[in-house]
Parts: structure tokens; sequence; C-alpha cells
């Protein structure tokens, strides 16, 4: 088995044992709005970032194109949950990922499809190698750039799949003020694999990943493309929005934001 593929099967047995997709259809079709559970906190920070999403981006760029639909790519797809949801709003949409899964891979979205075949279509591939060319009004980095090994290589096959026009999106990817702090996170991470995930933390940390972003990173990777990056700032919830001053209080790393990233591809 390669080192991707055994990343993969330890991933999804990760996410399994976090809970995620434990309560079948009913949370598939609840997504992002996830009330109960042990993940109703993290999908209620994502929730925000969602609306934050539709709010900055999505209405703009559907004014713009009215009265057409918008052909949006979800890459990182999972199981297609932010597809779905624009897909219900009349929009055409493509998940992509390269985890085939049925715990929130993209085996967990056949149940989407069943709904809304086919404005909904799902892909196993790869955002290092998009399959498509010069296609889509929106490409979204859903929960997903910051896997990659080649922030550069990632965005220039993002740029290559969008319309002129069109827009580029990161969407709940870890930003740090500072790179000294996301180094911190990764260095806390790796230290957690190793005493709490027990067997599968090799394969878990077995991939290279730039695993989180710095505004300046995301300028310099995005340069040779000519690319322009606004941030949106998602309005959290209360208990989230005082982690920094809970962080300074206790002497700790600053903890990183979600925001929603957008820029136009010319």
């Amino acid at each position: 088995m390669t080192t991707s593929a055994r990343f993969r099967t330890a991933y999804a047995k990760h996410r399994e044992a976090e809970g995620r997709g434990s309560r079948g259809v009913a949370e598939l079709l609840a997504l992002p709005y996830l009330r109960t559970g042990p993940l109703a906190r993290q999908w209620a920070v994502r929730a925000r970032s969602y609306e934050c999403l539709l709010r900055a981006v999505v209405a703009p760029l559907r004014r713009a194109r009215a009265p057409q639909p918008l052909n949006v790519l979800d890459l990182g797809a999972g199981n297609g949950w932010l597809c779905y949801r624009l897909a219900l709003q009349g929009h055409r949409c493509v998940a992509l990922d390269w985890r085939r899964d049925a715990v929130d891979g993209l085996g967990a979205g056949a149940a989407y499809g069943a709904h809304l075949a086919p404005a909904l279509s799902r892909v196993a591939a790869s955002f290092d190698a998009l399959p498509v060319k010069r296609a889509f009004d929106l490409v979204v980095f859903n929960a997903a750039i910051h896997y990659t090994s080649s922030l550069d290589g990632t965005i220039g096959e993002a740029v290559r799949a969008t319309l002129p026009g069109g827009r580029l999106v990161i969407l709940d990817s870890p930003f740090y003020g500072r790179a000294v702090d996301g180094e911190r996170m990764v260095a806390e991470k790796r230290e957690t694999a190793r005493r709490e995930w027990g067997d599968r933390a090799a394969d878990l940390l077995a991939l290279r990943m730039i695993e989180y972003l710095t505004a300046d990173r995301l300028a310099a990777a995005s340069a040779p493309f000519h690319l322009s990056w606004r941030r949106h700032r998602v309005r959290y919830p209360l208990w989230y929005e005082l982690r920094p001053l809970a962080a300074r209080a206790l002497g700790r790393r600053p903890p990183s934001r979600f925001d929603v990233w957008e820029t136009v591809v010319r």
C-alpha cells in the first residue's frame, strides 16, 4: 500500500473515531447546521464560515452571472455537504476529493446525489491534478488547502480550472498572523498525535503538508498568478471569538482564524 493510501485509510478511521458520519443521512442533510453530538461546536463555527461565503462571495457573484446558475467546484469536498447546499440554491456543483470512503469522504455523499442529481456530481481526484480547465465560476478550497505540499502548485491548478472573472476562495483553513505561531501549532499537533493517536499516528503524519497559512505565505505563492486576496472576516460565536483573550491570559500561542479568503481570477 502506498503512503497516500495508508494515509487515506488511517484518516477515515480517525474521522470515524471523532464521530463523523455517526448519525447517517440525517447528519449529512443537516450540515453545516449540526446542533447535537460530539462535533456540534466545530460545526457551529463552520456554519458561520458558510454563511460568510454565501453573503460575501456567492450572492454577489450570482447577481453578476444572472440569470445563469453558478458552476461551482468544491475542492477537498469530503462528503459534499457544501455542494449539496449550493445545489439546493440552483447552482451546478462538482464535489472533488481524493477520498472515497463512506465515513465522510465521497462515498458518504451518495445520499446527496440521490436528492439532487444531476445538479451535483462527485469526482475522485487530487486538487494537484485537476481534470478540468477554465470551467467554473467559483472554485472553493473547502477546509482543504492546508493539506497541500505545494501551495503555489495547488493554487495554479485551481486558477486553471476557473473561468476569467471567476472567484477562487479559501474556506475553513487555519491562518496565523505569524509563521512562528503556525509552526508551534504543527509541533503541538505532532506531539499530540504521538501521544494520543496510537498506531495510526505514523500514517496520519506521513504525508508532507503545509498545515497552515499566513497572509504573506499566501501572497508569495499567488504572485506568479497575479492574484490579490481579500479577507472576509467571519463572525464567530462569542465563545470562539474569546479564544485569543483566553490564550493570552494563559500564556499560550495565539489561535488560528478561519476567515473566508477570496480572489478574482483574470
